[in-house]
């Protein structure tokens, strides 16, 4: 029994390697059709091609797991998130710049006419003073350029 035992397990030990160390072989019929085979065709001129198994010689320290492939899939999903909102807000942003721009070249213009600008305060309407519009045209020309430019990163 333990001979037979003995002899199993040295018979399944073999088995790979000679299954392993077989010869393939490659030749060309005469109508220049490639064939491969595993034995060596009688009658035609074949070469021995050496042929390597589906397992790389990877090492594991290259290979990531499931969960590292899930994790890094999310990082890159947040980045490209991230990138998306930052595009978003800077959109935004510049919409924002460009109604501050339109809204202080137009308040500009009306000072520039020289017409009496009128004011509601506490539900009263009053005219500004020559200072006050000396102050608002300073302040929209701030404005204006602040907003009007192109814009600083």
């Amino acid at each position: 029994m333990n001979r037979k035992i003995l002899m199993l397990t040295l018979l399944m030990a073999l088995v790979p390697g000679i299954a392993h160390s077989g010869s393939v072989y490659k030749w060309t019929d005469e109508n220049g059709v490639t064939h491969f085979g595993d034995r060596q065709p009688t009658g035609s001129k074949a070469e021995q091609v050496s042929v390597r198994s589906g397992k790389g010689s990877t090492n594991a320290s290259n290979r990531t797991s499931p969960q590292e492939q899930v994790q890094a899939m999310e990082q890159e999903a947040e980045k490209r998130e991230l990138t998306e909102r930052e595009r978003a807000e800077m959109e935004a942003i510049r919409k924002q710049r460009e109604a501050n721009c339109a809204t202080a070249q137009s308040n500009l213009r009306i000072i520039d006419s020289n017409a009496r600008i009128q004011v509601e305060e506490d539900g009263e309407r009053r005219y500004l003073s020559p200072e006050e519009i000396a102050e608002q045209r300073m302040r929209f020309e701030e404005i204006a350029e602040e907003n009007c430019g192109p814009m600083e990163e």
